[in-house]
Order: structure tokens, then C-alpha cells, then sequence
């Protein structure tokens, strides 16, 4: 279990020197472990032999660019995933949470801002007591659904021959949403405000990207969907038999 800023491994991949150059120092100072690269070539060997634990990671590299990173290391590895984007690339953001990454921040950005993010979802990546304040006991057992379950400690989803797989942040907080109002049909600016400590704008699709990922691993068939509704119009339901 990592308890401290020093048990955890942070790789900042920038290639502007100064933006690389000052969240290295700032990270530095909040007490993690920092690595750095100003480009992606055998980013996924490295984070395997040197055991990084969060990748900061910005979209607009050159040469394999930060979207092509995401999939490939979505694809090999749990590790957490920051992307760091442009104020223009929302079709970007939106691909990157698509393809798998945990968070997204807007450059310029804060350091601060970036300081929390990290350690938030650190915190839920390792912390065996997070809890969502609503419901202690049904995220204290985990769920159970048609065969699945759902492990909240880990942010994982076990399918029913067993295969465990980690979500990300915003696939993990939306499926969990859903299934705590099993039957109840939410609506995306409800959804929406389960899945972002940021400010949001009425046209973000990240909830409809996120329904669509979840349904591709949960091998519900958007055409004729069984555990994920869609209300058309009003929002999304979750409609299999779960318990705790």
C-alpha cells in the first residue's frame, strides 16, 4: 500500500521545457518521486520497469502523440492518466477519456489545480478507505450485477468468468452512479455532476463517450441495450439486478 507522496511515482511527459520544467519542481516540493521525458518513444517499457504510478501527459507531443499514447497504455496498464490539453482540443478531451485516461486539465493551468487533481485520484487509485459519503455500506461490499461486480476500493469491474479489469476515473464514478440509483433515470447535467469536480458546459459529451465505453465492456449492445437505458431525451438508467 502507498501511504506517502514518496511511495508514488509520477512521470511528466512535456515537451515544452518550461511547463516540464516547472510541475517537475512542483511535484518535487509536494514530495513525489518525479521522472520526466519531452516525448512518448518507450514510454510503456518505462512505466513497467520503473513503476510509475500517475502519467501527466500532454496531448500535442511530437512524434507519437499523447491521444495514440492513451490507447496503447489503457491497453497494457493500469497506471493513472492525466492529460494535459490545449483550451481549444474539447473533441481531443473527449477522445482522450474515450480511449481510457482518468482526467483531463486546460492549459494554462494552475499547478495547484493540477496538485489536487493528482492527489485526488491518487487517493482513489490507493487509499483502501474511500467512500462515497452517500452510500458507506454499499461501497464498503462492493456490487454485484448479472454476474458482474464491482470492487470500489480498487476501481475495478470483474466480469462473470472472472477477468478483473480497472476503470478509469470517470467510467468507474459513472457506473457506480448508475447502479446506486438502479431504476432511477438520471440525467446527464445529474450524471455529469457525479463524474466532474470541474466546471462543465452544456454541449460536454464525456457522459455519452463514457455510457459508450462502459457498454462495449460490459458486452451491452447499444442497439438493444439491457443493463445501460437510454430515456431518450431526459438521460440514462441502470437497469440490472444489483446488490451489496
Amino acid at each position: 500500500m502507498k501511504h506517502t507522496p514518496a511511495d508514488i511515482h509520477i512521470l511528466i511527459v512535456e515537451d515544452d521545457l518550461a511547463s516540464r520544467s516547472l510541475l517537475v519542481s512542483y511535484f518535487e516540493q509536494a514530495g513525489y518521486r518525479v521522472s520526466e521525458a519531452d516525448n512518448a518513444d518507450q514510454l510503456n517499457k518505462r512505466i513497467s520497469q520503473e513503476s510509475v504510478d500517475l502519467v501527466l501527459l500532454d496531448i500535442n507531443l511530437p512524434g507519437k502523440d499523447g491521444l495514440t499514447v492513451t490507447r496503447e497504455l489503457r491497453a497494457n496498464s493500469p497506471v493513472g492518466i492525466i492529460l494535459v490539453t490545449s483550451k481549444g482540443d474539447e473533441i481531443d478531451r473527449i477522445v482522450g477519456l474515450e480511449l481510457g485516461a482518468d482526467d483531463y486539465v486546460t492549459k494554462p493551468f494552475n499547478p495547484r489545480e493540477l496538485l489536487v487533481r493528482a492527489k485526488n485520484l491518487l487517493w482513489r487509485m490507493f487509499s483502501p478507505d474511500a467512500r462515497d459519503p452517500g452510500d458507506n455500506r454499499r461501497q464498503h461490499n462492493g456490487y454485484a450485477f448479472e454476474g458482474w461486480q464491482l470492487d470500489p476500493h480498487k476501481r475495478q469491474l470483474v466480469s462473470p468468468d472472472g477477468r478483473p479489469e480497472r476503470l478509469p476515473e470517470g467510467e468507474f464514478k459513472l457506473l457506480q452512479t448508475l447502479i446506486h440509483h438502479s431504476g432511477q433515470v438520471l440525467s446527464r447535467d445529474q450524471l455529469m455532476d457525479a463524474i466532474h469536480d470541474r466546471e462543465w458546459t452544456p454541449n460536454d459529451r464525456s457522459v455519452d463517450v463514457l455510457i459508450g465505453r462502459l457498454r462495449r465492456k460490459l458486452g451491452d449492445n447499444p442497439s438493444n441495450p439491457q443493463l445501460i437505458l437510454t430515456a431518450h431525451g431526459a438521460g440514462y438508467m441502470f437497469a440490472g439486478s444489483s446488490t451489496s
